[in-house]
């Protein structure tokens, strides 16, 4: 999917980019933006989400030669060591790396040889500045009650993002219009900034049938505000991350379907301000050699133009 024609109006008051999606013109505006990444309190667990009852997010001053990093201390700056999980400890983005072998110290193999196949980092991802990108408001259902599956099988009150529930959010869009999709899950409140999931508040996650879906409309980049796509306690099948990147159930190998450019950002926090609507989305990460890393997506609002 591209983007052609890309040129930018740069007013008095603020700056609005034009883009052409396929044979449609949509003005951006670069003022009106809405981030989507929750604010990491470092060493504040109780203001952190948290995931899987991972140590939380901890800052402390570096201290070296008689120099100590906090001006609070008698320092001349600030210098802290940062401790964090990335898949735990706040709103992240995932590479393909996630489930499959990779390594820091070697070039990303695009030619699929067997086992000798690596996954990329994000240091080796080279995201688009701006994609075009859906919000969509989702309320959870009980798994049991539909017809959909997962891998174990569900547990009584296991809460599912299903595929019917995202065929009626998305039947109003186009596929050029999701590459990205963010989907707010229902109900929706400032206490997931702070959420701890754990077994006994086991979040909802995604049937096979709706990541499937989402692979047969293009979705490229999925934003949830949920802390994974799949089970909290999933017997480390990981069956939805695996549909999604199209690698073998049970391997750690990219193969020649894998879809190695695509991410997943989980831990997002979607403001209920933000409505349901396309967007263009700047998806923000470090270059890490890592399978995961902190994010910042940013929300652009798009205006449909006439040509």
């Amino acid at each position: 999917m591209s983007l052609s024609n890309t040129k930018a109006n740069v007013s008095h008051n603020a700056m609005k980019i034009t883009i052409d999606l396929q044979s449609t013109r949509y003005q951006v505006s670069m003022e009106n933006s809405w981030s989507l990444a929750i604010p990491v309190n470092f060493n504040q667990p109780s203001q952190q989400p948290n995931h899987f009852s991972a140590n939380a997010a901890l800052a402390s001053p570096m201290q070296t030669d008689g120099f100590i990093g906090d001006t609070k201390q008698g320092g001349s700056c600030n210098v802290n060591e940062l401790t964090i999980n990335p898949h735990c400890n706040g709103t992240h983005t995932e590479s393909i790396a996630h489930i499959c072998d990779f390594s820091s110290n070697s070039t990303f193999i695009s030619d699929i040889g067997g086992n000798e196949a690596l996954a990329p980092t994000f240091a080796q991802l080279n995201l688009p500045a701006l994609m075009p990108c859906a919000v969509v408001s989702i309320t959870p259902e009980l798994a049991l009650e539909s017809n959909e599956n997962y891998s174990p099988k569900f547990y009584e009150h296991d809460l599912i993002i299903s595929n019917s529930a995202l065929k009626k959010a998305l039947s109003n869009y186009n596929n050029a219009q999701l590459q990205t999709l963010v989907i707010r899950s229902l109900p929706n409140n400032t206490n997931k900034q702070q959420q701890a999931y754990n077994s006994e508040n086991q979040p909802a996650f995604f049937s096979r049938e709706a990541i499937l879906y989402l692979n047969e409309r293009g979705v490229e980049h999925l934003l949830v505000d949920l802390p994974s796509i799949d089970r909290l306690h999933d017997e480390g099948l990981m069956t939805c991350h695996h549909l999604f990147w199209q690698v073998d159930e049970g391997s750690h190998q990219i193969n020649k379907n894998s879809l190695v450019n695509k991410t997943i950002t989980e831990m997002a926090f979607i403001d209920n301000e933000i409505p349901d609507d396309f967007y263009f989305i700047n998806i923000q990460t470090p270059a890490f050699h890592n399978d995961a890393a902190p994010s910042r997506p940013v929300l652009f609002s798009a205006k449909e133009i006439t040509v």
